[in-house]
């Protein structure tokens, strides 16, 4: 396997700290160029592979790598293209080990979700049933904190900070209104099966009466009367009511409250608003002047305010899964260990493909109150450290300097794939 190229590829939504991963990787893939060739992404995620669509990442100048670290989105180009089963649609997986071939590499590393993992999974058992060796080694990544095994995942502290920090300060804001107006303010954030990211805002309450004053989570089932009982009551109680949902919200029939009818590429739901929806019934049924924001992108791309132990995790993860490929560890992802919870600290784990690939982490129950509208003591206790510390950009009139790759492809070598 000495000086086999590697192939890199990001998949689905991205973050703020996923290039750090990038990063971590290369760096490292670099210092062990005595047996490794060079390191190829994918334009576009795993698209790139089918399409032959590669960027030699060592046309990067060592300052443009280092870059990675501290800029957010997805530097190669990502996707949400999920690949079929293997007995669905062989040509697909054969098309990438005929341009894994055609290219001379022999590592290939995957960096995103749970889905992300089973495409990974699939690729090494075609890699292995046809004898063409291959290391593949998944790299976590996801905003909504749900793969099983690791800790927590790259990319949530950073989403879970700008959640905390945007409820404390709209929280503030609406308290100093809403005696001539907004009574209701409703943020909705990411979280289509579970409450992690919603969960975080719970961070923003440090004393009764603070923000967030209800949460709704995906785990627990919508009950309209239930919910709009507590909001008249924390109006009447604080003078306004501050409330966070998970987009994914569900109700008795367990059918999502903003089912759109349409699937994504990953045979997920589409859903549409759940914030507006919520802000109707409460105007309708309750009469309270109300206001509602969706922070979607804003969320998950906010490299300017990330988690500085998220982001050290991101960058460990990638230096980590080249290490795992040097020593010959195969079907593998590198994951984070909670080692002390009293005196949060941290190391890098590891478990199999097969583990995570998907497969979904909820949020446990205890971590919920029993009237199910916020946050308990061991929720916080798990959460508040993944959102410590700061991490700012390089900053250049007034904004981050974020860094811009050259993007040099590599000449192609095969004839054309449609995807």
């Amino acid at each position: 396997m000495s000086k086999k190229n590697v192939f890199y590829a990001q998949s689905g939504g991205v973050t703020a700290v996923i290039n750090a991963s990038a990063c971590g990787l290369i760096e490292t893939a670099r210092q062990y160029k005595n047996k490794m060739g060079k390191v190829y992404a994918g334009c576009n995620g795993i698209i790139g592979g089918l399409t032959e669509d590669l960027i030699d990442t060592s046309k990067e100048s060592s300052q443009a790598i280092a870059g990675l670290r501290y800029t957010p989105g997805g530097a190669f180009g990502s996707c949400r293209y999920k690949l079929k089963n293997l007995e669905d649609n062989r040509a697909e997986y054969e098309r990438l080990l005929e341009v894994f071939k055609a290219h001379d590499i022999g590592y290939f590393f995957y960096n995103g979700g749970g889905d992300s993992q089973d495409t990974a999974h699939k690729i090494y058992l075609l890699s292995q049933k046809i004898n063409y060796p291959l290391i593949c080694i998944g790299i976590p990544k996801t905003v909504d904190n749900d793969l099983l095994i690791t800790d927590n995942c790259p990319g949530f502290g950073s989403v879970a900070k700008y959640v905390a920090i945007s409820t404390l300060e709209a929280g503030l804001d609406v308290a100093s209104m809403y005696a001539s107006s907004t009574k209701v303010f409703i943020m909705e954030v990411m979280g289509r099966h579970t409450g992690w990211i919603a969960a975080a805002s719970g961070l923003a309450m440090q004393k009764k009466g603070d923000a967030p004053h209800i949460i709704l989570f995906p785990e627990i089932i919508f009950n309209e009367a239930l919910f709009l009982k507590e909001v008249d009551k924390t109006v009447k109680k604080w003078g306004y009511c501050v409330i966070v949902l998970a987009e994914g919200i569900r109700d008795s029939t367990q059918k999502f409250l903003t089912e759109a009818g349409t699937i994504d590429a990953f045979g997920h739901k589409q859903l549409g608003g759940a914030a507006p929806v919520i802000a109707q019934l409460i105007k309708t049924k309750l009469g309270f002047k109300y206001h509602w924001a969706l922070p979607d992108y804003l969320q998950r791309s906010a490299r300017h305010i990330a988690a500085n132990v998220d982001v050290k995790q991101a960058y460990a993860l990638g230096q980590a899964a080249i290490e795992f490929a040097i020593k010959g560890k195969n079907a593998v992802m590198p994951t984070i260990v909670r080692t002390n919870s009293k005196r949060y600290k941290w190391a890098i784990g590891e478990t199999t493909l097969a583990s995570v690939a998907n497969k979904e982490k909820k949020l446990p129950r205890s971590y919920i109150t029993k009237d199910g509208f916020h946050i308990t003591q061991r929720c916080r206790d798990y959460l508040l450290p993944l959102i410590q510390g700061e991490d700012y950009p390089p900053y250049q009139k007034g904004l981050p300097n974020y860094i811009h790759l050259k993007k040099v492809k590599v000449k192609k070598k095969l004839g054309d794939f449609v995807v």
